[in-house]
C-alpha cells in the first residue's frame, strides 16, 4: 500500500488545484511520491484543460496591484483574467487569483504571457547570444544544441508569465501557468490570462 498522509493529500490538492479523490488516486498511483503525483496530475489536468480550451472565454475580471514607496504609488499593474461565465468571473477566488497575478507581475516583470507570444526575433537574438557566449567559453560544437535548449528554457522562465515561478510560495508553489490551470480545474472552465500591463516610475515603456 502506498505510504502517504492526509497532509500529503491536502498539500497536493492545493498545489495541483484538484479534488481530494483525485489527489489520493495520484498519490496511490505513484506510491506516495508527492512530486511524481503532482506531475501526474499536471498531465491529467492538461488533458482536461485542452478539452476546455476551445470553449469561448468571453467573461472575466481585471486584477490590479499598486506598489507604494514613501507614501506614493510608484508602480501599477493590470491583468485581464478571462473565463467562460459571469458566475465564475464574479467569484471571490477568481478575483483573488487575478489580484495575486497582478502582484506577481509587479515583481517578476514578464515580457510575454505565453511562449507562443514570444517574438521570433527575440528568440533568434537570444539564441545568437547563447551560441556566441558558449563558443567564447570553449564549449564543444556537438554540445551546442543542448546548451541552447537549456538556456532558452531559462530565458522563457525569466520572461514568460506562464513559465515563471509564482512569487508568493505561501499561497502557491509552482508556475503562474500551474496556478491558472489549477483554478481552471477547480472552476471547470476555460480560464486564461489574456493580457497584462505594467507601468513603473522611471522605467521605459
Amino acid at each position: 500500500m502506498a505510504d502517504f498522509t492526509a497532509k500529503d493529500v491536502q498539500n497536493l490538492r492545493q498545489q495541483a488545484g484538484v479534488g481530494m479523490m483525485d489527489a489520493k488516486k495520484a498519490l496511490a498511483d505513484t506510491n506516495g511520491d508527492v512530486d511524481e503525483a503532482f506531475e501526474l496530475l499536471r498531465e491529467r489536468g492538461l488533458a482536461a484543460v485542452a478539452k476546455r480550451a476551445g470553449r469561448e472565454a468571453s467573461e472575466g475580471t481585471v486584477g490590479s496591484y499598486l506598489h507604494t514607496q514613501n507614501d506614493h504609488v510608484v508602480m501599477g499593474v493590470l491583468v485581464e483574467l478571462v473565463c467562460e461565465t459571469d458566475f465564475v468571473a464574479k467569484s471571490p477566488e477568481f478575483g483573488e487569483v487575478a489580484t495575486d497575478i497582478a502582484m506577481h507581475v509587479s515583481w517578476a516583470n514578464p515580457q510575454w504571457v505565453t511562449k507562443a507570444d514570444v517574438d521570433q526575433a527575440a528568440v533568434d537574438k537570444e539564441t545568437e547570444l547563447i551560441e556566441r557566449e558558449a563558443k567564447a567559453a570553449g564549449k564543444p560544437e556537438q554540445a551546442m544544441v543542448k546548451i541552447v535548449e537549456g538556456r532558452l528554457e531559462k530565458f522563457y522562465r525569466d520572461n514568460v508569465l506562464y513559465e515563471q515561478e509564482f512569487v508568493n510560495k505561501e499561497k502557491f508553489e509552482g508556475t503562474v501557468g500551474g496556478l491558472v490551470s489549477g483554478l481552471a480545474a477547480r472552476m471547470g472552465e476555460n480560464i486564461s490570462i489574456r493580457r497584462f500591463t505594467r507601468i513603473a516610475v522611471g522605467e521605459s515603456a
